[in-house]
């Protein structure tokens, strides 16, 4: 068992039979993520029933704690993939961490945005220095610090390793996102979805705040193979085969 895990891993690690074998991949995750996410925002914001308390502004739900969980679940993304070459030397998981740090970006600064679009109605600020949000701001200017040691090299391989050390140093914020909330009494409500807990949410707006959640997924997966094969072939442009695939994509 342990030795197929490492040819698996191995064959995965390789840019050209990750280029090859993430083709059908993405295009099936793509298409997935459009359908379920279409739905459940529809569902969410068309049909769902108006909220008690919040009444229709808590619509934003739909999109905010996707984006937020999301943001996290990259972030955490990149620090594995910036370990593995860190420890291993795999230039692939460089490849992916780094490609994955403008999607995180784009996923924490959605998160803030929609909390204060959120917040304002609901609370009357647009804005707390709160733990949880505080927190959700360091997370985003991690993401910005990682973005400009990648820009910042003249060799990517040093913006790689660069990156991959603030990531790994980061990534103890993570924790604190995730159980702010428990910890410090603040504006920002408790955690709405708990492994361990019913949701206190009727199903009707459970379902289509899951499919959102799981469309949100389905898409950052899509847009990381794609983007990661973008990558291979600027990274990689010197291999043969890449020669040979760029001449294809050129006469097609």
């Amino acid at each position: 068992m342990w030795q197929l895990f490492v040819r698996w891993f191995h064959k995965w690690s390789s840019p050209k039979w990750f280029y090859e074998m993430s083709k059908p991949w993405s295009f099936w995750l793509g298409w997935a993520a459009l359908l379920i996410t279409t739905t459940a925002i529809i569902w969410g914001l068309g049909f769902a029933p108006v909220e008690r308390l919040q009444g229709n502004s808590y619509r934003i739900i739909f999109i905010h704690v996707p984006s937020a969980f999301l943001s996290e679940a990259i972030y955490v993304t990149i620090a594995i993939a910036g370990a593995i070459g860190l420890i291993w030397r795999i230039k692939l998981a460089y490849y992916v961490a780094k490609i994955c740090v403008p999607l995180g970006m784009s996923m924490a600064f959605l998160a803030l945005a929609t909390g204060a679009i959120w917040g304002k109605p609901t609370w009357g600020h647009w804005w707390v220095w709160d733990m949880r949000i505080t927190s959700m701001l360091i997370l985003l200017l991690l993401y910005i610090g990682l973005w400009a040691l990648h820009n910042a090299m003249e060799r990517p391989e040093s913006g790689d390793r660069a990156a991959a050390i603030l990531a790994l140093v980061g990534v103890v914020n993570i924790p604190v996102i995730k159980f702010s909330v428990n910890l410090v009494t603040t504006l920002h409500q408790p955690a709405t979805l708990k492994f361990t807990e019913k949701a206190p949410m009727h199903i009707s707006m459970l379902i289509p705040l899951l499919l959102s959640i799981l469309g949100f997924y389905l898409a950052f997966l899509a847009l990381m193979l794609v983007r990661s094969r973008i990558e291979i072939l600027r990274r990689e442009r010197k291999a043969k085969w890449v020669q040979q695939e760029i001449e294809q994509l050129g006469n097609r």
